[in-house]
């Protein structure tokens, strides 16, 4: 896979608490008393925020990276901060760390070295008034930018095989060069040439050949940049177990590949092909959000010229051989870095890295080595990728007579529905389709499960070096498994789509079985089985969550314990079951006329159901699926307490679920204005103020149509029991701001959530995504937005607040919850007690989650009910 520059800077998100703490710091009081308590919240928040990353992998290695570099250099520095980098090692050298930010701010804080985008519908003079408005106070202290130019990797840094032990099971390689910055030679584009070929995927790449092996089940390589004067080119790949025992052989084919690319030198039309379809990309690249916009366009003024903010370094144009051989041969083995993580390697290091404690050892190669490891390694006839067959050459819009709103049911028969609805919003030659496969056999028992996974992964595996053609020509495609079957995905470019569809139809239907890599996949699902436990505690309380609610869900446990006894005949006998009896739920859209779209539909129905042998049957009517969750009892509290499954996590995660109502339009908007009021005020109290947890957030829920709410906190400090404590105190204290609200706040309320509804898609996907939500769980409420808008208008505070005292409230009559509760190794001796304290009236405790299910009713399923559809809906059936 072919990884994108990624320039290396600072960038705030809304889940770091790096957009608070600074504010906070610069305008704390003087006054001692005041300043150190809240100098010890923010860095409590750091410090939280450090421990929900310390079982990372992805932290640690890359922590790992900066450490084994110069150490006067900013790189090698910590890339967070904890406790001890802001509060003990300061204040153990007698430093203040709020003067010293203060210090850092008055030094580098100055208008001139900023960038500011605005993006708005507002005519240029309105913007800059607004612009001045808010910014001119901005000081202009007329600073420089000295920036760093030394080399964060010496001598010493170079030539060095390192190995680490993870949090995770597997085995991964990262391979690692300095190089010239991408940034400098942007136009002529080294880096976006050379990922495209090492991380490439079709045949005669090193994927390829290392797929072929049973060596690699993924790689991929790019630039991580580090600006105008440092930057790494990296090979990232995911060993199997042979893949680990053959390491030498791995590395050594990689620079065989290399050498191969250096032989060949710089072909034009390699780039060509490249430009080109960089060129198709950003002249229809898909709307997106405007903060994703401005953040990269403001990072882009940081680098280029004006006349090339808005693009970067996503159009290169000028193909010059010496640039793009001149980084080339920076990839050499006397400037290596490989990083080889694998859980083998504990108990045989001999380092710790300081922060994140991963254990590591170093050791020395030599050119002449590598050279040994490319004379015995095999050949692999490695070759460059042929013309890509998949570039779109029709661009074409078409025209659309009929310009619906809403998809239509363009054809129904025994064995399928398609749902249609054409581009009328975005002008883009480009297409989605959706063939959902309803298989009653997918989800009968846990090896069913296991057997569709490795199903589903293999048809990918199968397809990949084709279908990666289409994947670097923009046209991408997934199959994914769901709890009735499988579903297939394809969107990008239209003009070759059905080319890609009707290859995976054609996989799907002449499917055989590969002994070798089947064996390569299952020893992927058991690794990511037995990694689940290293899964975060909100993550897992979300398992279960899951378990305890969906009428079909079988234990993760259950699945791994059948897995290991998996062989090639259980697969080939299970696949004519799987697919013995299917119905397709299709959904086609975009840039696709209805003729076009009903042909690719009937070429599929005859692959599957058509000829003297069918491989598939129409369901019977008692076999079509139904997604249905069980109904909790009303004023009742469940809870379900266990450990989390990682005894090395100290943290704790609590999510609590409401269940509210079936899908209907007036409660759903009480909810969702609800959840809009409560939601900031519920993150400011309990993450903010209490310190409950760096992870908080209170959502809506939707699951088979059954509506609800549900608050996340994930924390270090205190254990489940107390978080749910503080959540009810919370709802209390709501209760009276809800009474208390101004009528005036309450309507920019609602107008606030009518204005989010009201929102236009901005692509494609958006668009589809709605209206599948709709499709797949059977609700068919197309014009939903209108209907709900419509409800809010009429919607009173009186009703808001009626609907909180019947639903949400704690005690309230209609109450419905069920509190998921993961004690981390901090909390062992609280989750003790929560296992011998008397449990309180109305609370009922789960001891076991199957027993549970099956004792409770379920909600009625909104699948297969089409009767609601309007009449123009019919016609076309």
């Amino acid at each position: 896979m072919q990884v994108r520059s990624i320039p290396w800077r600072i960038v705030t998100q809304n889940t770091s608490p790096s957009m608070e703490v600074l504010p906070m710091l610069l305008h704390l009081p003087r006054t001692p008393t005041f300043t150190l308590t809240l100098m010890q919240i923010v860095l409590k928040k750091l410090w939280t925020e450090n421990q929900n990353n310390l079982l990372s992998d992805g932290h640690r290695v890359y922590q790992l990276q900066k450490h084994l570099t110069a150490k006067d250099h900013p790189y090698h520095k910590f890339g967070t901060g904890s406790w001890d980098t802001l509060e003990v090692q300061p204040k153990a050298r007698g430093l203040n760390t709020r003067e010293e930010l203060l210090k850092f701010y008055e030094e580098n804080y100055s208008a001139n070295l900023m960038h500011l985008v605005v993006y708005a519908k507002d005519c240029l003079d309105k913007a800059q008034t607004l612009v001045q408005s808010i910014f001119q106070e901005v000081p202009n202290t007329n600073r420089s930018y000295s920036p760093v130019t030394d080399q964060p990797c010496k001598s010493e840094h170079l030539q060095i095989l390192v190995r680490a032990v993870p949090i995770k099971q597997g085995h991964r390689l990262r391979i690692v060069w300095p190089i010239i910055p991408g940034v400098i030679y942007y136009k002529e584009g080294p880096s976006i040439y050379l990922s495209h070929l090492i991380g490439h995927e079709g045949e005669g790449s090193l994927f390829y050949i290392l797929k072929k092996l049973g060596w690699a089940t993924s790689l991929s390589a790019g630039e991580s940049s580090g600006g105008h004067h440092f930057s790494f080119f990296e090979v990232y790949i995911h060993l199997t177990d042979a893949g680990h025992d053959h390491f030498e052989d791995v590395v050594a084919l990689l620079f065989k590949y290399i050498d191969l690319l250096r032989q060949a030198g710089a072909c034009k039309w390699i780039f060509d092909e490249l430009s080109a379809m960089s060129e198709t990309d950003f002249h229809y690249q898909d709307k997106n959000s405007a903060i994703d916009y401005v953040v990269d366009v403001a990072s882009n003024m940081q680098f280029y010229p004006p006349i090339d903010w808005l693009v970067g370094s996503s159009l290169p144009s000028r193909f010059s051989p010496d640039i793009i051989e001149a980084v080339l041969n920076e990839l050499t083995p006397q400037n290596v870095r490989i990083f080889w993580v694998s859980t083998k390697f504990d108990g045989h290091t001999d380092s710790m890295e300081p922060w994140y404690g991963t254990a590591y050892s170093v050791e020395k190669i030599t050119s002449s080595m590598i050279e040994q490891w490319m004379e015995k390694a095999p050949d692999g006839n490695l070759h460059l990728p042929v013309p890509n067959m998949f570039v779109p050459t029709d661009l074409s819009i078409k025209t659309v007579l009929n310009k619906m709103s809403f998809p239509v049911l363009l054809r129904k028969s025994p064995y399928s529905r398609l749902w249609y609805k054409p581009d009328t919003l975005f002008s883009m030659p480009k297409g989605y389709i959706i063939i959902d496969f309803s298989c009653p056999q997918s989800r009968s028992s846990p090896e069913s499960i296991v057997l569709t996974s490795i199903f589903i992964r293999l048809l990918m595996d199968y397809l990949n070096e084709y279908a990666y053609y289409a994947e670097i020509a923009g046209l991408g495609y997934w199959i994914s498994s769901h709890y009735n079957g499988f579903q297939v995905t394809v969107t990008g470019y239209n003009h070759k789509m059905r080319v890609l569809v009707e290859k995976v139809i054609d996989k799907i239907t002449n499917f055989k079985v590969e002994p070798d890599r089947f064996f390569v996949i299952k020893e992927l699902f058991i690794k990511q089985y037995q990694n689940f436990k290293f899964q975060q505690p909100y993550e897992q309380a979300l398992y279960y969550c899951s378990l305890i609610l969906r009428e079909h869900a079988w234990s993760w446990k259950d699945e791994l314990e059948v897995l290991p006894n998996l062989e090639v005949d259980d697969l080939v006998k299970f696949y004519p079951l799987l697919l013995s009896r299917t119905f397709l739920e299709c959904y086609i859209a975009g840039n696709i006329d209805s003729k076009e779209a009903v042909s690719m539909i009937q070429h599929i129905e005859d692959a599957f159901y058509k000829g003297a042998q069918p491989l598939s049957r129409a369901l019977f009517a008692s076999e079509h699926p139904s997604s249905r969750i069980i109904k909790l009892e009303e004023s009742k509290n469940y809870f379900y307490a266990t450990e989390g499954l990682n005894t090395s996590d100290e943290n704790s995660a609590l999510v609590h679920y409401i269940q509210t109502h079936p899908d209907e339009y007036i409660k759903n908007v009480k909810r969702q204005l609800f959840v809009l009021i409560a939601k900031q005020p519920a993150f400011d109290q309990l993450r903010s103020v209490e310190q409950l947890g760096y992870i908080t957030s209170l959502s809506r829920t939707s699951d088979a149509g059954v509506c609800g709410m549900q608050l996340i906190v994930q924390s270090s400090v205190k254990d489940p029991r107390y978080i749910e404590l503080r959540f009810q105190a919370f709802l209390k204290m709501l209760e009276s701001q809800l009474h208390d609200m101004p009528d005036d706040e309450f309507k920019r309320k609602v107008n606030a959530l009518i204005d989010i509804k009201l929102e236009k898609f901005k692509n494609l996907s958006e668009e589809t995504n709605f209206f599948w939500w709709e499709i797949s769980g059977g609700t068919l409420r197309f014009d939903r937005i209108e209907n709900e808008v419509a409800a809010l208008k009429l919607i009173t505070k009186t009703d808001l607040v009626d609907f909180f005292n019947e639903y949400v409230n704690v005690g309230a009559p209609k109450r419905k919850s069920l509190s998921l509760q993961v004690f981390g190794s901090s909390h062992s001796s609280e989750f003790k007690a929560e296992k011998v304290d008397p449990v309180e009236p109305n609370v009922v405790q789960i001891e076991d989650i199957f027993s549970f299910r099956r004792s409770r009713p379920l909600y009625p399923s909104f699948r297969g009910d089409i009767s609601r559809l309007k009449a123009h809906d019919a016609e076309h059936q």
